[in-house]
């Protein structure tokens, strides 16, 4: 998830003039490192996401700026029947939680400061409040999703995965060294509710406008029917406070919705 007007991710290579070969070598191998094949686009493509601003890390790939596709989600073959591209409305990915009711455990890394914990109390009542088949509960142990903290350098303010298997995605990256622990409790429990739906399997509401919440230039994924299933009883116009939009403004606080809430007792 990305917060708006907040950071301006700026990499700055100071090198002399003497330098200034060595700092383009350096660059041309980081580009090299990072670099997408073809085949990895197209595959990326046929999901249903957006190539655009796509990253190459560690266990995957990075598009939308916060999901991460491993290499076996990329081999997916799912099931076209039951998709269509979509506008603003919830969008779940072809894989769910499985086996409900069912109680899943989420522990926060003590590589993430105190204020997470708080944090993620919050994200995980606005969940039980709606009475669902899937009951979440903090552990510090036999986690079923683990919040930590992401990779020095991460582009991105947090991150997850979908479900495989029936399992929830199993790690949430967090970001905190940028969203740090000075907004309120309920700005940051956004932010990790928001990870944590799309590890039980929740696209953005705005996944094929993500202008519409970020800011920039349209974003759409065209054609592709693949990834993306529509929430019946959800609108087909805009929604402006879903908590899966795909950015969120600075210090905003961002619970469920009355959509929100008819998307999640849809599917669990």
């Amino acid at each position: 998830m990305k917060i708006t007007k907040l950071l301006s991710a700026v990499a700055i290579c100071a090198c002399s003039v003497a330098s200034l070969s060595s700092c383009s070598k350096e660059a041309k191998e980081v580009t090299a490192k990072n670099e997408i094949s073809e085949e990895a686009l197209s595959q990326i493509q046929q999901l249903g996401f957006t190539t655009k601003d796509a990253q190459k890390v560690e266990g995957g790939y990075l598009v939308e700026g916060d999901i991460m596709l491993t290499d076996d989600a990329l081999k997916s073959k799912p099931d076209y029947k039951m998709m269509r591209v979509g506008d603003d409305e919830q969008y779940r990915t072809n894989n769910l939680v499985t086996g409900l009711p069912r109680t899943i455990n989420i522990a926060v890394s003590s590589t993430l400061p105190s204020a997470y914990v708080t944090a993620t109390d919050e994200a995980i009542r606005r969940y039980n409040a709606l009475g669902l088949r899937i009951t979440m509960r903090r552990v510090t142990s036999g986690a079923n999703i683990t919040l930590t903290k992401a990779p020095s350098g991460a582009g991105y303010l947090a991150s997850a995965g979908f479900p495989s298997g029936g399992n929830p995605y199993s790690q949430v990256l967090v970001n905190s060294n940028s969203l740090g622990t000075s907004y309120a409790t309920t700005t940051i429990a956004s932010v990790l509710a928001h990870e944590i739906g799309h590890c039980i399997g929740f696209r953005h509401t705005d996944y094929m406008s993500r202008q519409y919440s970020c800011g920039g230039s349209a974003v759409n994924e065209g054609a592709s029917t693949v990834g993306a299933v529509l929430i019946p009883g959800t609108p087909s116009g805009v929604d402006p406070n879903s908590w899966m939009l795909a950015c969120i403004g600075s210090g905003v606080n961002r619970p469920f919705n009355t959509n929100d809430k008819t998307a999640l007792n849809y599917l669990y």
